[in-house]
């Protein structure tokens, strides 16, 4: 099993890796092949681009700016490319034009209001992320369709891909790795066997498919996206967008610390830092998926303090990153990261197995301290529901990744006071995460129909 580091953390935009980064890719592919197809069979302005949400992405699209992303991706953006843009006025501009321009004076109509439906029949039976794009002539007739699943992180499969899975996305072979550990277990074996370190493994592997120098730069990239973000987050202050008034409270909190240090605890630090991340990935603006959007707070805020406020190197950084998409490749390998598909212990849960992995290992913690770190915290996730109120990646998502972090935090310091030998192994709380998952009521997997999000009292 392999997946890269810098797939499992992508620079995107809020609020949604699964409703919003995921829908854009996939909208955009769809818009290419259509391109493609009309440029073969002879486009005219008579065809038109056709999206139907299907699951949670019906339930819960609204509140994620699904629908947006769609539009954006018909019109060739990508979740990376307007991270620096103003995504607002894209999205006014897309809704008032009502055309995708496809050259030489010709078009697709395409109108974001009734071109993209929220179907909340039955879900696809692969995942409960679907979406069916058709491109339809002018009497409705379908020319060219295509199902694709938005199955966590950012990541996108067809309906072709999905059938050939045998975990919840498409990996890379691990034959060309050195280290090709698909379970803790193995995971552990060759670190005793290597004497390596789970970092040097994870970049050993990577620079089977990249040069070092490319590897550097992409994971300096990601940890200053982070660091951008929590920058960004704590000086910005306001209403976030949705519906529900609720205010930006990072930048307060944070002037609060700074003012009295010596009556803040790492666990108030903490808070701050995540709630900026995920104020930010609220409003719809640039975060990273780590893994996802509506958990993107917890690694963030963990590495963040390590470096701004205990003295961490950009090589601890870099060793942080590679040893949290290790444990994050081996849980959406056995399992998944999609909350729509586990909950939200499949969201938080990861991050905090990550984040948790990470910091013990850059400060010294052995292969099995770190593997006990991830599986804390990750075992005290367990059975989180995924419940958003009205659909936003707000309430409880933000006050989620703070307490995430701090659940992180705890973890890598009780595993460093330990010998990393422990009673549950890291691969069967994945499992339990799976079985759970698995087991839980779609009311509570991200589609706002149980727990919170229908406990609102209206005064």
């Amino acid at each position: 099993m392999f997946i890269s580091v810098l797939e499992l953390f992508k620079i995107g935009i809020g609020p949604s890796s699964s409703h919003t980064m995921g829908p854009m890719v996939a909208a955009a592919a769809f818009a290419l092949r259509a391109r493609e197809w009309l440029a073969t069979h002879g486009g005219n302005a008579e065809v038109s681009l056709r999206c139907t949400l299907k699951g949670s992405l019906a339930y819960t699209g609204l509140g994620h700016g699904t629908d947006r992303a769609v539009a954006l991706g018909f019109h060739g953006h990508t979740p990376r490319g307007v991270s620096d843009q103003d995504v607002d006025a894209l999205v006014q501009s897309i809704w008032q034009t009502r055309v995708i321009p496809i050259g030489g004076g010709e078009a697709i109509r395409f109108s974001p209001g009734t071109d993209i439906v929220f179907d909340r029949g039955e879900p696809l039976p692969e995942h409960p992320n679907g979406m069916i794009f058709e491109l339809r002539d002018r009497s409705g007739e379908v020319l060219l369709s295509e199902t694709s699943f938005s199955i966590g992180g950012g990541f996108v499969s067809t309906l072709e891909e999905i059938h050939r899975l045998v975990a919840p996305l498409s990996m890379e072979s691990t034959d060309a790795c050195p280290w090709g550990f698909d379970s803790a277990r193995e995971m552990l074996r060759m670190a005793e066997q290597s004497g390596l370190s789970i970092a040097a493994m994870k970049r050993a592997n990577e620079l089977a498919v990249m040069t070092g120098t490319a590897l550097d730069e992409g994971l300096d990239a990601i940890w200053e996206a982070m660091r951008r973000c929590i920058h960004t987050g704590l000086a910005a202050e306001g209403v976030l967008p949705g519906g529900l008034e609720l205010s930006r409270r990072a930048r307060a909190l944070h002037e609060q610390l700074v003012d009295n240090p010596n009556d803040a605890t790492v666990n108030d630090w903490l808070c701050a830092y995540a709630m900026a991340v995920n104020e930010e990935n609220a409003a719809g603006h640039m975060v990273v998926t780590a893994p996802t959007n509506g958990a993107a707070g917890v690694i963030p805020a963990v590495l963040y303090r390590f470096v701004h406020d205990e003295g961490g190197t950009v090589d601890q950084a870099r060793e942080f990153l590679l040893t949290a998409a290790a444990i994050g490749g081996l849980i959406k390998h056995r399992s998944s990261i999609s909350g729509a598909e586990v909950g939200c212990q499949g969201e938080v849960g990861s991050a905090a197995a990550m984040a948790a992995a990470g910091l013990c290992a850059v400060r010294g913690g052995s292969p099995k301290q770190i593997e006990n770190a991830a599986e804390i915290a990750l075992e005290h996730h367990l059975g989180m529901t995924c419940d958003p109120v009205q659909g936003l990646v707000q309430v409880p998502c933000i006050e989620r990744n703070a307490f995430g972090a701090i659940k992180a935090y705890s973890a890598a310091s009780l595993a460093l006071h330990g010998s990393g030998e422990h009673f549950m192994p890291l691969d069967n709380c994945i499992a339990a995460m799976k079985q759970t998952g698995q087991e839980m009521s779609s009311k509570f997997k991200e589609t706002a129909l149980g727990g919170l999000a229908v406990s609102i009292t209206e005064c």
